[in-house]
């Protein structure tokens, strides 16, 4: 069996973060395995509060991974300050992982820095170089852009324009760059800017459903996941995209808020659980 970590903070209401990044590996049939970086106390209303793993504990679980089982792929999630960002960094220098995909969480969608300036750029300069992919979305591509000296007079909200920010981003990077648009006004997209300059185009019938949380840990997840077991690059993304729009289908709506994707959902079904 394909072995996958994943590197995030924990979510305790189990929509996002470590906890669907494993019911996605354990759906898509790989072992996953996880490095801590912050403890969040939240629900399907928001976040009550953050609380920092130390940077040396985070070393010290992804050590600890390395030295025994071989990591097919590593998925980078939440990394809440600059000290865990270069953790990492030190880690996957140490540790070449065949494949690593990068979600960087810089921007929320509402437009709320998630990062200072300082850890923005140590993401952009230290650990970036050091992975295979990165999944902006639309607010975090900007902010990219904005850290390369490129954001200057391009608004990112349209499949045309998200290709030209991939271009930008890619070439400036050296890295395949997924410019997700689930937040697009109009059909969403998503928008694959390969390292050697091709470009795929994922398009998706938007779901009407408010149960969207975790949906962009599930997709870089699942794009690590396939991966591991074989695919190619383009192939990953397109299975991926595939696995999260059945992931929103089977949306649970629990709580009193946006409740969270299910990755599980088709495996329920087929037990008669839903």
């Amino acid at each position: 069996m394909k072995k996958v970590l994943t590197i995030a903070g924990s979510d305790s209401s189990g929509g996002a973060g470590i906890q669907t990044d494993l019911k996605t590996f354990a759906a898509i049939g790989v072992y996953g395995m996880s490095a801590i970086t912050a403890i969040t106390a939240q629900n399907t209303l928001g976040v009550k509060r953050v609380e920092r793993v130390s940077a040396s504990m985070v070393k010290d679980q992804i050590r600890a991974v390395f030295e025994d089982i071989e990591v097919d792929a590593v998925k980078i999630g939440m990394l809440s300050e600059i000290d865990i960002i270069e953790a990492v960094r030190d880690c996957m220098d140490i540790y070449r992982s065949p494949f690593v995909v990068l979600d960087p969480v810089m921007v929320s969608t509402s437009g709320f820095d998630l990062l200072n300036s300082q850890a923005k750029r140590a993401l952009l300069e230290g650990l970036i170089p050091l992975v295979d992919l990165i999944t902006p979305n639309l607010a975090e591509a900007a902010c990219i852009l904005n850290l390369i000296g490129r954001g200057g007079g391009i608004l990112i909200d349209s499949c045309k324009s998200m290709e030209e920010a991939g271009r930008l981003i890619s070439g400036h990077t050296g890295k395949n760059v997924l410019v997700k648009g689930g937040h697009l006004l109009d059909r969403p997209c998503d928008v694959l800017v390969t390292a050697d300059a091709r470009v795929y185009r994922y398009d998706h019938q938007r779901i009407e459903t408010k149960n969207t949380h975790g949906t962009g840990c599930t997709l870089s997840s699942a794009i690590a996941a396939n991966v591991a077991k074989g695919y190619g690059l383009e192939e990953s993304v397109s299975r991926a995209k595939d696995f999260i729009s059945m992931a929103i289908e089977n949306s649970l709506d629990i709580g009193r808020g946006c409740g969270p994707t299910n990755p599980m959902g088709e495996i329920y079904r087929s037990l008669g659980m839903v």
